[in-house]
């Protein structure tokens, strides 16, 4: 939606929020989807590649309500949208020293997957990817929820918002997604940087480009960096957790 780099739609489920009126953006995305899918679901061999060309495609994700967080690990041929890689002989990858095993799909190619309890999973934890040659890239990323302590009533008149958490250290960044179910409005979308204690405010002007009515309301915390130890071709490292409401908005 990274994301941030656009934190991946997938990771934040976003079709219920945008479809009435974001329908050409949709389209542009199917069509992008279309574009890459092809290349992107296309497995390989790690053993058959230079280790350095591997690039580190890392996604973890929770949401407010789910109490499992997904980690998914890819590993691609020469760049984000690279041939996915299957770890074979000597090449492994470890998460908090548990070997993870491959999966695939049709869509997405080979992958390394694997569902945490949020409550235990908090903290920080390392990936680590051995080679063909054994040589091992240690990547390390804290998972950190975060939660809303501003309680949001079933109605809210059309006045300045302030949204104020928990389980912000800072810096961080939260995005902020607005939506009504009008056709043409684009709502609100915009990314915000919060320090320990801070809170994000909302001014009644923004809320001008919302109807009256059922609005939908998205905060997200973004974390969207390259690996710090990585091969020469890179790699990123996205961190998402998502928190959904819904009111009713009046003049």
């Amino acid at each position: 939606m990274s994301f941030l780099n656009v934190p991946c739609p997938c990771f934040w489920n976003k079709e219920q929020i945008n479809f009435m009126n974001r329908l050409p953006f949709l389209v542009l995305v199917i069509s992008l989807f279309i574009f890459f899918s092809c290349n992107n679901s296309e497995i390989g061999n790690a053993k058959d590649v230079t280790p350095q060309s591997i690039y580190f495609d890392y996604r973890i994700w929770g949401e407010e309500g789910n109490d499992q967080v997904t980690v998914k690990l890819q590993y691609r041929f020469a760049g984000p949208n690279g041939t996915t890689l299957l770890l074979e002989d000597l090449s492994k990858v470890e998460l908090d020293e548990e070997v993870l095993k491959a999966d695939s799909s049709s869509y997405s190619g080979v992958y390394y997957e694997v569902q945490k309890p949020v409550s235990s999973f908090i903290g920080k934890h390392t990936i680590v990817f051995t080679d063909m040659n054994k040589k091992q890239y240690k990547e390390t990323f804290i998972f950190q929820p975060i939660a809303l302590e501003t309680k949001i009533p079933d109605t809210i008149q059309r006045s300045r918002i302030i949204f104020k958490f928990k389980g912000v250290d800072g810096p961080d960044y939260i995005r902020t997604l607005i939506t009504d179910t009008s056709f043409t409005g684009e709502g609100i979308n915009r990314l915000d940087t919060v320090y320990k204690g801070g809170f994000i405010t909302i001014q009644q002007w923004e809320m001008e480009d919302l109807l009256n009515g059922p609005v939908q309301l998205e905060l997200i915390r973004e974390v969207d960096k390259e690996v710090r130890n990585g091969t020469s071709e890179g790699g990123r490292i996205v961190i998402i957790y998502s928190l959904r409401r819904e009111f009713i908005l009046r003049d």
